[in-house]
């Protein structure tokens, strides 16, 4: 047995597939294995794929049909032989220290899995920067160094980067979950995530960055192109994680408006040429829910604000309907939010004004 598998599924990545195979090849930690799955690479991908296995007794190498790299993820897990898994993304780079320090903490604390952070790469500006997604500060602050589990949570879970390349597996922890990656569909690492944390009962925070995520266009994840529909359909299987968990009825209020915000989110990321696509597709979706038995349940825990952009969306005639709808409920939104602040500061100054007004009837 390998003390770790390190899973890197790989489409059309030859502009980066050297340096990130490096430096996993290149890690302090001995003892490794690493099982890249081709997803159907149009480019030199799958050539480099053999160059460096030719070379590498401890690299197991596949293809398949091009299916996203939920399938890939999925594709390699069968064939895992390592006490822990690692999953890592092609284009991308990990600390060579990683894997033995993150093995290092697995074993002394017994965990189901270790969750450490990440920093960006802008290879357009050639620039590292921060985000809070990756960072995760406000878990850190609530967990601190100790071992803590899924029920000691509570909304923390929300607070938790979904993404499987900030976290280290045991691997009997994950094929006692049986959870899988989403295939076909971007975003899948979601519902990786809905099928680990539910289970997990010994989880620690490294607060230490060992991952740089490269940003560019050509990532599924930033391309903004008509794949990111996608988030519509990993909104209702993690609300089925949840149902299938019993958790639904504990969380139904964050749960119900993420949908909303994530769906709305997506739509404003994605290039202006597919946002008529995205509207008809979330109208497709948002619809179903009209007569359904959750409706009632739904909308009665919709903020009023996510109320008003799920009615612009099911109840807009075409694209223009719908985009004025949502105009006029962000500007209720902007104006309540002004008049809360005006009212705010004018409690806050009475006070003074009645100050003020003593002052003159006593002097």
């Amino acid at each position: 047995m390998f003390k770790v598998s390190v899973i890197i599924p790989v489409y059309n990545a030859e502009e980066y597939l050297e340096e990130s195979l490096d430096s996993v090849f290149n890690q302090t930690l001995d003892d490794i294995e690493i099982i890249c799955v081709d997803d159907g690479s149009t480019d030199n991908s799958w050539k480099m794929l053999n160059d460096f296995a030719d070379t590498h007794k401890n690299m197991k190498i596949f293809h398949q049909e091009n299916n996203g790299g939920g399938a890939a993820r999925n594709y390699a897990l069968d064939y895992v032989e390592g006490k822990y898994i690692y999953f890592m993304d092609a284009d991308d780079i990990l600390d060579l220290n990683a894997l033995k320090e993150c093995y290092e903490i697995s074993e002394e604390k017994n965990l189901d899995f270790l969750i450490f952070k990440a920093i960006n790469y802008d290879e357009d500006t050639d620039s590292y920067y921060d985000t809070p997604i990756y960072l995760m500060d406000e878990l850190h602050e609530f967990v601190g160094d100790k071992v803590f589990s899924f029920d000691d949570l509570g909304d923390y879970i929300f607070k938790i980067n979904v993404t499987p390349w900030s976290k280290f597996y045991n691997s009997e922890f994950v094929r006692a979950t049986g959870s899988k990656f989403a295939e076909g569909l971007i975003f899948h690492d979601n519902i990786f995530y809905w099928g680990i944390i539910f289970h997990a009962k010994r989880i620690q925070f490294y607060d230490k960055v060992l991952y740089t995520r490269r940003r560019h266009s050509k990532s599924s994840t930033g391309a903004g192109d008509q794949r990111f529909v996608s988030t519509l359909a990993i909104n209702n299987l993690i609300i089925q994680r949840f149902i299938e968990n019993n958790h639904l009825e504990e969380y139904k209020k964050r749960i119900y408006n993420r949908k909303i915000n994530l769906a709305f989110m997506r739509y404003k990321e994605v290039h202006d040429q597919y946002k008529e696509y995205f509207y008809e597709k979330m109208k497709e979706d948002f619809s179903k829910l009209i007569g359904h038995e959750q409706y009632d349940d739904c909308m009665k825990n919709l903020f009023i604000f996510n109320r008003n952009r799920f009615e612009s969306v099911v109840y807009s005639n075409n694209f223009e309907e719908f985009k004025i709808l949502v105009r006029n409920a962000t500007l209720r939104k902007e104006n309540s939010a002004l008049n809360a602040k005006i009212k705010k500061a004018e409690k806050l100054d009475a006070p003074l004004n009645n100050l003020k007004t003593w002052k003159l009837i006593s002097g």
